[in-house]
């Protein structure tokens, strides 16, 4: 496998207009997001959303489920943004398109700081969260057997290309705002929504327009 690098950064995406019940609070797990009752609008994909919450373990804490964990990809420019942009997939409700998605990106290693003085259980997987055979991993050593070539990759033509990309990190119950260090957007008229969404907001992370994040 290639070499992580040195300083790690994290990715979770998400419509704009969830950014409201996110600021100065928390993004939630699917699981925690129903039980609490928040009315979000959702651009994943529904049957792996569910097997996520009623099926797939944690392998590395396998008395949870997937669900039970906000997700983060190590990339921008993810394989379910492609998705999203497309706007044809049959397992996909959302068809709004890739402008109004936002990157939330926050530091690996400041994450798992976080997330052991507060308790959290966290891991990371070595492909798609959504499938059985995926491996988990809660040892940051252990960075290096992601493959960090398929990671950045652009094309995902190889099947295993495909999966490796979608390797994910995985912070239980919720994500604190205040550890989000940018956000990235498409054009400048999502980054005016962004500020408007922020307006007040006792943390404020630096917005950037990042095209080439986006397809």
């Amino acid at each position: 496998m290639s070499a992580p690098p040195p300083k790690p950064k994290i990715y979770h995406i998400t419509h704009l207009d969830n950014l409201p019940q996110m600021v100065d609070g928390f993004i939630w797990s699917d699981a925690d997001r129903m039980r609490l009752g928040f009315n979000c609008k959702v651009v994943g994909m529904g049957e792996i959303k569910r097997r996520r919450l009623e099926e797939l373990t944690n392998g590395c804490h396998p008395r949870t489920k997937v669900g039970e964990y906000v997700p983060f990809y190590f990339c921008f420019r993810s394989i379910m943004l492609y998705l999203l942009h497309k706007g044809n997939h049959p397992g996909v409700t959302y068809r709004g398109g890739q402008k109004p998605i936002v990157h939330l990106e926050a530091d690996l290693r400041s994450v798992v700081d976080w997330a052991e003085a507060h308790g959290r259980r966290w891991a990371f997987t070595g492909g798609n969260a959504g499938s059985p055979y995926t491996p988990f991993f809660k040892d940051l050593d252990q960075l290096p057997l992601l493959d960090w070539n398929a990671i950045a990759a652009n094309t995902w033509n190889d099947p295993f290309v495909k999966d490796r990309k979608q390797s994910e990190f995985l912070v239980e119950c919720s994500f604190p705002w205040e550890l989000i260090e940018r956000v990235g957007v498409m054009d400048r008229h999502t980054a005016q929504s962004v500020v408007s969404a922020l307006t007040g907001a006792r943390h404020q992370p630096e917005i950037v327009i990042a095209r080439h994040w986006y397809y």
